[in-house]
């Protein structure tokens, strides 16, 4: 499995590289934004699995580039970062990051991670999207709220909302059966493809940018020590 390393620092990029090969990867690696943008032009070679995106970079943000990795591929994007306030969490996942992950950070966790959004299958490969389509142009309005599950399109009010891919897969479990509650491990399973545990703080970021996107702080609802549901709008 290919996987791109976007780290400035030699010492911690070797030793992390090091880790990932004997887990079988084969680790690029880029010490600055141009040079991961570069990497991953389509005549660069082999499509990477995954990127592994430092935000503290010589050149430019890890979030600029994180919006220019996504303006040209699908390819899975892991912030690793020291920055651990929510805020940047939520910034890093609205633009189009797969997950966030703080340093430092234990070894087998980030492994996990990886393998979480490398068993993602892109939007060409039969994923969510595509079961969609199969079985006909469907949609789901929730008050204000619609939901075009063909073309994978949000608004509120007639407003565009843009989402991220594992923000459409969330609210799209969650709308089709209002007022369900959907234990945790249910939509991480369903969603990340993954029973591992630690995927519940990437699920509560996805949850907290959610409801500032949509801003309808009501339609989602928390049920403490189970997981999550929609609420119907009244009207």
């Amino acid at each position: 499995m290919r996987l791109l390393l976007v780290e400035d620092d030699d010492h911690v990029a070797a030793a992390l590289a090091a880790v990932l090969s004997r887990h079988g990867f084969d680790v690029t690696h880029a010490r600055s934004g141009e040079e991961a943008l570069r990497a991953l032009l389509p005549d660069a070679g082999a499509p990477f699995a995954v990127v592994l995106l430092d935000l503290g970079l010589p050149d430019q943000d890890g979030f600029e580039v994180c919006g220019r990795i996504r303006k040209r591929t699908g390819t899975p994007v892991i912030m690793v970062t020291a920055r651990a306030d929510t805020r940047s969490k939520i910034h890093g996942l609205n633009l189009g990051a797969d997950d966030y992950v703080v340093k430092p950070y234990d070894t087998g966790e980030l492994l996990a991670r990886i393998h979480a959004v490398a068993r993602r299958k892109p939007p060409a490969g039969g994923g969510p999207e595509e079961a969609q389509e199969a079985s006909g142009p469907r949609s789901l309005r929730l008050g204000s709220l619609v939901i075009e599950l063909p073309n994978r399109e949000v608004s509120v009010a007639g407003e565009a909302v843009p989402l991220t891919r594992k923000e459409f897969d969330l609210l799209a479990l969650l709308a089709q059966r209002p007022g369900v509650v959907f234990r945790r491990e249910q939509i991480i399973s369903e969603v990340w493809r993954t029973s591992w545990e630690g995927t519940g703080r990437t699920l509560e970021v996805h949850i907290a940018s959610l409801r500032s996107k949509l801003r309808l702080p009501a339609l989602i609802e928390t049920v403490r020590g189970v997981g999550y549901k929609i609420v119907v709008p009244a009207g």
